[in-house]
């Protein structure tokens, strides 16, 4: 399908400028995409919040931020009234790490969105988030059809 193999190509470019900063700091793609998870949606702080929003499996998820703990680069603060819900909070050692990703984002974004007008980036944002709505609602109709059945 051609945009599944586009959007592999766009990832895939990602993948290798945020590769230097994985190398540099001994992390696997999943523990950065982690930590700039959470930098950039610190009201997303819970593991149940990543795994939902980032589409990704609770075992990668959880077997990733025991890593990033023990690294140093995240604390889980269990909360006083729910025992269950635990907040992750970066910690100063991952802010080195942020920063080249914030870097490497803007570097990112520069050069995929490279001969386009603003008008044409802003037509791009629009028509992308109508995709990723739409792909929701059917992840959502699926996952309920199956609660039924």
């Amino acid at each position: 399908m051609y945009f599944w193999d586009k959007h592999k190509t766009i990832t895939s470019y990602y993948e290798l400028l945020s590769s230097r900063i994985c190398d540099q700091y001994g992390l696997t793609q999943m523990e950065y995409d982690i930590l700039m998870f959470l930098h950039n949606n610190p009201q997303h702080n819970t593991a149940a919040e990543i795994v939902k929003i980032r589409k990704s499996t609770k075992s990668h998820v959880s077997t990733s931020l025991k890593k990033l703990e023990n690294k140093g680069f995240i604390e889980r603060i269990q909360s006083e009234d729910n025992k269950k819900h635990i907040e992750i909070v970066l910690l100063d050692k991952a802010e080195l790490i942020v920063e080249a990703g914030i870097n490497v984002q803007k570097q990112f974004a520069q050069n995929v969105l490279s001969g386009l007008t603003e008008e044409e980036t802003h037509m791009c944002i629009k028509v992308f988030n109508k995709i990723c709505n739409n792909a929701e609602e059917y992840l959502r109709k699926y996952k309920e059809r199956n609660e039924r059945e």
